[in-house]
């Protein structure tokens, strides 16, 4: 009991502290995520920059090859694609996060209630569209991805 009383405390005065100690190196299994994003209300940017800096966290956390993350946008969550197109910073999280394998899926239903053309979204591919925001949701659950929404 001394003995492991006195490696905790070195450990502690190493700097590395609870997170060295209570962290084995597969202490987050391979997961698959889907994140859910309708938009954040009377303040979408923030909301954009936070959502994605939460995804970016996740990655870092689990390791890039150990993760697999979608995100649908649906309803006031493809706005972002919408601000992306003048907020360099939003852009470069966006295509970041891309880069990390991140796919980030549009509603249809949404682009069509709401008229808007694809081809005004930042970075929004044909194959990113999808039929249906929420049927996405629950087919991407169905397939083992566990469901996020912040």
């Amino acid at each position: 009991m001394k003995h492991a009383l006195m490696i905790a405390l070195m450990v502690l005065a190493s700097g590395l502290g609870w997170r060295a100690m209570a962290e084995p190196a597969d202490y987050y299994k391979d997961q698959k995520v889907v994140y859910h994003n309708d938009g954040g209300g009377p303040d979408n940017a923030a909301y954009f920059k936070r959502m994605l800096n939460s995804i970016k966290n996740h990655i870092e956390a689990v390791g890039e090859r150990h993760v697999e993350i979608r995100v649908v946008d649906h309803a006031g969550g493809v706005e972002l694609f919408q601000l992306a197109n003048a907020d360099k910073e939003l852009a470069a999280r966006l295509d970041a996060l891309k880069a990390q394998g991140v796919r980030f899926l549009v509603c249809a239903n949404t682009l069509r209630e709401r008229n808007i053309d694809r081809r005004t979204l930042y970075g929004v591919a044909e194959s990113d569209i999808v039929p249906s925001g929420v049927a996405e949701l629950a087919r991407l659950q169905a397939l083992g991805f566990v469901y996020i929404h912040l």
